[in-house]
């Protein structure tokens, strides 16, 4: 990152922090559950390919570390644990680095390539949503061991929950295989996979979750990668792939209002990344970019993980003038708009 962008992203943060920790905001933890939008680093200690412990993962990280986020810097998760006035990153529970007097403060337990469905979490050997659950359990008791039951119980109460996944299951399993489209319309799988989000949350609620917010799919269509398969087409964005994630997102909607009217005392809501990211694609110089059909890493048509390396010679130099970092994965400003949003209009509810 050059020095005037790094300065530019700076005052960005600067700002966004200003409006938000001045606001009294009674969350002592930021607990988070999905797939590589929010994984901090846990499939770097799972034996799978889909990894990004190497650069130039990580390039614009505290000391150009990659720490398996799957960005040149932080992801959304880490800003909005920042701008809740909490730290700077949330960390992975598998990373051997961290422990309960880190976690007390916030946890990822996400992990790339990972969907609703436990079938998604087969085909790229990650850990499914099933095991994430299992860890916070375990999470759990340890914070009952380091706080005592009291004050665990009260840090779980009044922590906010994360939850971003689901794209995984469309385009890496659904599209991709004919497991699951051989069995299901494209509808049926959706319902499918609206029951799984739907009995994760009661799960959540059930082990004490009270502040929750789930995040819809992304414009699955747009991403760089998908744009890449319709090259004959002019490289537009697949408009199959973004109606399904409109469809899903409005059962996904439809889930949260009815669960805020049958469980009592929780607070869900419904966090779009939708609508933004579709505006800052569409419309990339509004909002500081320069490029919004590719990623800086490599070509960024197609790579990600292993095939965005640092012996690639086409990636970028300012990845914050891109809002893709990789063929799928956001910039680390395009995280800091995403988070800033997410603020701004769902999470006000818990402030």
């Amino acid at each position: 990152m050059d020095r005037i962008n790094a300065i530019q992203l700076l005052l960005l943060v600067c700002r966004f922090l200003a409006q938000w920790i001045i606001i009294h905001a009674e969350i002592p933890s930021v607990i988070v559950f999905g797939d590589s939008s929010v994984d901090a680093g846990n499939n770097n200690f799972v034996d799978t390919i889909v990894k990004s412990n190497f650069q130039p993962y990580g390039r614009d990280f505290y000391d150009r570390r990659p720490t398996g986020r799957f960005s040149n810097g932080r992801i959304a998760t880490d800003f909005i644990s920042e701008a809740l006035g909490i730290r700077s990153i949330i960390p992975a529970y598998l990373d051997p680095r961290y422990n309960m007097v880190d976690f007390v403060k916030g946890v990822s337990f996400a992990s790339a390539g990972t969907g609703y469905d436990n079938l998604t979490s087969a085909i790229m050997s990650v850990i499914p949503l099933w095991k994430e659950l299992e860890y916070y359990k375990e999470y759990q008791k340890k914070m009952r061991t380091y706080l005592g039951a009291e004050q665990a119980s009260k840090v779980l109460l009044e922590a906010l929950y994360l939850i971003s996944l689901g794209t995984n299951d469309f385009l890496e399993n659904y599209y991709a295989f004919p497991l699951r489209s051989a069995t299901h319309s494209i509808e049926q799988y959706e319902n499918f996979l609206i029951g799984i989000s739907r009995n994760f949350i009661i799960d959540l609620y059930n082990l004490g979750a009270r502040k929750i917010a789930i995040s819809g799919l992304p414009p699955m269509g747009c991403l760089p990668l998908q744009r890449t398969e319709s090259f004959f087409l002019g490289k537009i964005c697949i408009q199959r792939y973004n109606r399904v994630a409109r469809e899903f997102n409005l059962k996904l909607q439809q889930v949260v209002l009815k669960l805020n009217q049958e469980l009592g005392g929780i607070r869900l809501v419904y966090s779009d990344i939708y609508n933004i990211l579709s505006d800052i694609i569409k419309n990339p110089r509004s909002f500081g970019f320069e490029v919004g059909e590719r990623g800086c890493c490599a070509t960024g048509r197609y790579e990600m993980s292993y095939m965005c390396n640092k012996l690639n010679p086409f990636t970028c130099n300012i990845a914050n003038k891109y809002v893709f970092w990789d063929s799928i994965h956001p910039s680390e400003k395009t995280n800091f708009i995403v988070a800033e949003h997410a603020i701004k209009t769902s999470l006000t509810a818990f402030l």
